[in-house]
C-alpha cells in the first residue's frame, strides 16, 4: 500500500532560512543571537502588570472574532491621534494572534490560487509565502540601491502586471532594508494599486522605530473610502512583545469583515488578557517607545560605525526598523556564510538570501539587541568578514 503523502502545496513553500540559522544556533551555547527580529529587552512591566490584572477579571474566554472592542476602540483612537484618521472601531479593525497572522487572514481573503501578488523585496519571506501556500504566485520586484537610499523600480512593477495580479504588498519601514516610504512615495504605490486594480497591503508593523520622526506616515493618511487598501501591525517590536502573538488588521471594511469571518478558522480570537495588555501598551507605552527608539538610533550609529571601517563592505543607513542589510563584494553564498559564521565566532545573523531577490550577497543583522551582547557581536562578525578569502 502506498504511502499517504504530504500535500505538494505545502511542500512547495521552502523552510524559512533564517529560521534554518536559528535551528543551528539553538542546540549550541553561548551565541550571539542576531538573526531574529527582535530585542532581548523584556516586556516592560506596565504591559505586564496590565495581563495578570486581565487575568485576575477574568479575561480568560473567548471574545469576538474580531477581538475585545475595547482594543479596537484604543486601536482607532491610536490612528486619529496619531495619523488624523478615522476608523471605525467596530468595522474597520481586526484583532489578530500576530503580525503574520494578519497577513495570513487578510492575504486568504484577496488571493486564489493561479492569482498573483507583486512583493517589493528584499522582504520578511512570510508574505510571499502565505501566498504560495494559497496556491497564487509571488513576484518578487527588488528594490534597487540609488544614492545611498533604497528606491521602488517602478517600470519594473508595470512590467510584472498581468490579468492575473491581484495583489501589491510592501514594508514600510522595511525588514531587512530599514527604508521608509515617503509620502510621495506611498502615493506612486497607490495610484499603481488604482490604475491596475489591485489591493494594496502595507506592512507598518515597525512605524513607531523610525529616526526622523516620532511615527513613519501611514499609507491610511491618503486613502479614499473606497481604496483597496489596508494595513497589518503588531504589538511585538515597539513594544518588545514578540512572544505575546498580537496584532491587527485596519482597512476597508469589506476586507476587514471577512476577515474577521475567516478568523473563526484559524485561531478564533487572540487570548483576551493579552489584548487587554494591548491596550494599556498603546495607551501608556509613549516614553517606553520613545526610549526604546533612542536606544536603537544608539545601536544602529554603532554597528554602521563599525562595519564601516571593514573593506568590501557597502552599507546603506536605515531609516527605521532596527537591522542592517551591508552588502558584502564578492559574496554569493549568503547562507554558506551565516551558516560559517555562526559557527566560528557564535554570531548569529540572517542570510540575505532569506528575504528574496536582491537579497543574495548581503546579510541582515538585527541591532535591537543591548550593547553587551551587540557590541561583541559586531567586533566578531566585522573580523570574521575581514578574515575571509577575495
Amino acid at each position: 500500500m502506498s504511502k499517504a503523502q504530504i500535500a505538494p502545496i505545502a511542500e512547495s513553500v521552502p523552510y524559512s532560512r533564517v529560521r534554518a540559522i536559528a535551528e543551528i544556533a539553538m542546540r549550541m551555547e553561548n551565541v550571539y543571537p542576531l538573526y531574529f527580529g527582535e530585542s532581548n529587552l523584556p516586556t516592560p512591566d506596565f504591559i505586564k502588570t496590565a495581563l495578570d490584572q486581565a487575568v485576575r477579571d477574568g479575561f480568560t474566554y473567548y471574545t469576538s472574532n474580531a477581538g475585545l472592542l475595547s482594543l479596537r476602540e484604543t486601536i482607532a483612537s491610536y490612528y486619529a491621534a496619531k495619523h488624523k484618521v478615522k476608523l471605525d472601531a467596530a468595522s474597520q479593525v481586526l484583532i489578530t494572534a500576530s503580525g503574520v497572522q494578519a497577513l495570513n487572514v487578510s492575504i486568504r481573503c484577496i488571493l486564489d490560487p493561479g492569482d498573483e501578488a507583486i512583493v517589493l523585496t528584499p522582504a520578511w519571506p512570510n508574505g510571499a509565502s502565505i501566498a504560495a501556500l494559497i496556491g497564487a504566485k509571488p513576484i518578487e520586484i527588488a528594490q534597487p540601491l540609488a544614492g545611498g537610499r533604497f528606491t521602488i523600480d517602478f517600470d519594473a512593477m508595470e512590467a510584472a502586471i498581468s490579468p492575473r495580479t491581484k495583489l501589491l504588498l510592501y514594508t514600510s519601514p522595511s525588514n531587512p532594508l530599514g527604508w521608509v516610504a515617503t509620502v510621495e512615495e506611498q502615493q506612486q504605490l497607490l495610484d499603481f494599486a488604482r490604475r491596475h486594480k489591485l489591493w494594496l497591503l502595507a506592512d507598518e508593523v515597525y512605524e513607531r522605530l523610525i529616526y526622523g520622526a516620532d511615527i513613519a506616515p501611514s499609507i491610511l493618511r491618503l486613502i479614499e473610502p473606497d481604496d483597496a487598501v489596508f494595513v497589518v501591525q503588531s504589538f511585538s517590536k515597539a513594544y518588545c512583545m514578540t512572544g505575546w502573538r498580537l496584532g491587527w488588521v485596519a482597512g476597508r471594511q469589506d476586507l476587514v469583515k471577512r476577515a474577521t469571518e475567516l478568523n473563526e478558522f484559524m485561531v478564533s480570537c487572540p487570548a483576551g488578557f493579552t489584548q487587554r495588555a494591548g491596550e494599556t501598551a498603546l495607551r501608556d507605552g509613549e516614553v517606553f517607545v520613545a526610549e526604546l527608539r533612542e536606544q536603537l538610533r544608539s545601536n544602529r550609529d554603532f554597528c554602521v560605525g563599525m562595519l564601516s571601517q571593514v573593506e568590501g563592505v557597502h552599507i546603506p543607513s536605515p531609516e527605521g526598523a532596527f537591522y542592517l542589510f551591508p552588502q558584502i563584494e564578492g559574496l554569493t553564498d549568503s547562507f554558506a556564510f551565516a551558516k560559517n559564521c555562526l559557527l566560528e565566532t557564535h554570531v548569529g545573523i540572517a542570510p540575505g538570501v532569506a528575504f528574496g531577490p536582491g537579497g543574495e550577497g548581503s546579510i541582515r543583522i538585527c541591532y535591537a539587541a543591548d550593547k553587551t551582547i551587540l557590541e561583541p557581536a559586531i567586533e566578531r562578525l566585522c573580523g570574521y568578514i575581514s578574515r575571509r578569502p577575495r
